[in-house]
């Protein structure tokens, strides 16, 4: 019987959210290194009973999915249709959870399973109790001790975390220090794909009323990731024209709101792109705004568009908060956060000692290969012991 490397996600693909990102495109490394890696995630509900009791059947990932993130063609899926009423009602046989722990994975899955990587610590638990190995990550803090067998459990290989502070946190949370490494995230190879005549139509589209410079952010719209400051340093450059991509429709109803009320006329909201879209924006841009807020996620912040912007090689002008302060050779101008006047100082400085280039910064990207998923996921490996997965 064949066995694979198991990524799994509980959530129903494609969405726009960072932590999928990441998991996709994880598995889809893993893919590109040469591991018969399988992704499994949620479908929608199937109300035809003969798809629950599917085979293990992993097939090459429909079009929309490989659009969304960019998957190239080596990864294969496995969508687990969730019979109704599971996660209708929040009692414990009923919730996704316990469902698949106790249902899926032992019947169809395990047995073919080498290794299992995933956030999910349930399903960590219920693996490594079946004999499974783990590669287990986790972006945020914890709040509940670990389970003392299964974390010093030899089949447990290696738990990643993204910051510092997070690590601390685990090992609070009883996690062996031995068995933890923080790992940077990363970004897809797409975003390394020059795209001249794609970046030059975002140009012309997004460039009106005789404006010559282009600032991007993308990312999550939220207040503390610097969204509110951006649009106010907006309305202090006028001349300029400033782009966000990212946000649910709620989000940009809020934000669009907010600018007509402050009557701004130089900030357009593109909504979420995807990763067929998205790095040619980047790279039509004169500058990438990173423009996080101090405070605790300032902390443990690994944000996955910052090294989408390096791949890009476009001008970075970011705050000052600690995740980040180790590449601050490679960014054009660093600031103080919290301060919009000193944050439009910046990206007018940048304008005149970094002008856009068609090509990008070529230091700066060389300088990013290091972050691609494939090299995360290789420096992962390496903490996996070799009789595993070979």
């Amino acid at each position: 019987m064949a066995k694979h490397y198991i990524f799994f996600t509980r959530n129903i693909l494609p969405q726009p959210a960072a932590h999928l990102i990441h998991d996709v495109n994880t598995a889809n490394a893993a893919a590109n290194l040469g591991y018969s890696a399988i992704l499994v995630y949620l479908h929608k509900k199937a109300l035809n009973p003969l798809n629950w009791f599917a085979p293990f059947s992993p097939q090459q990932p429909p079009a929309e999915l490989s659009r969304f993130y960019q998957i190239q063609n080596k990864l294969k899926v496995f969508p687990l249709p969730l019979p109704w009423p599971i996660n209708e009602n929040q009692r414990k046989w009923l919730h996704t959870s316990t469902f698949i722990c106790k249902y899926y994975f032992p019947c169809y899955i395990f047995p073919h399973s080498k290794i299992i990587h995933t956030l999910d610590w349930n399903l960590v638990k219920t693996a490594i109790r079946a004999g499974i190995p783990i590669i287990y990550e986790r972006e945020h803090n914890q709040y509940q001790k670990y389970d003392t067998e299964i974390v010093n459990s030899p089949l447990f290989q290696v738990a990643i975390t993204v910051a510092d502070s997070v690590k601390e946190n685990m090992i609070q949370m009883g996690m062996p220090p031995a068995k933890i490494v923080k790992l940077h995230l990363s970004f897809n190879q797409a975003f390394l794909q020059r795209q001249a005549e794609k970046a030059a139509t975002w140009r012309q589209k997004l460039l009106t009323n005789n404006r010559q410079h282009l600032v991007v952010y993308a990312g999550g719209m939220y207040k503390f990731k610097g969204v509110n400051l951006l649009i106010d340093v907006a309305k202090q450059l006028p001349q300029i024209q400033f782009a966000f991509a990212g946000g649910n429709e709620s989000q940009l109803q809020a934000y669009r709101q907010l600018v007509q009320e402050k009557a701004i006329d130089n900030v357009i909201f593109l909504g979420y792109l995807s990763h067929a879209d998205l790095p040619s924006l980047l790279q039509g841009a004169d500058i990438l705004a990173h423009p996080h807020l101090s405070g605790k996620a300032a902390t443990f912040t690994s944000p996955l568009k910052f090294f989408e912007y390096l791949a890009s090689g476009t001008p970075i002008v970011a705050t000052d908060i600690p995740p980040l302060r180790e590449f601050q050779p490679i960014i054009a101008r660093w600031c103080q956060p919290d301060h919009p006047r000193e944050y439009a100082h910046c990206l007018q400085k940048v304008l005149t000692t970094h002008p856009r280039k068609v090509e990008g910064y070529a230091a700066q990207i060389n300088f990013a290969r290091q972050f691609s998923w494939e090299s995360r996921m290789a420096k992962i490996m390496s903490y996996v012991e070799p009789q595993i997965i070979n």
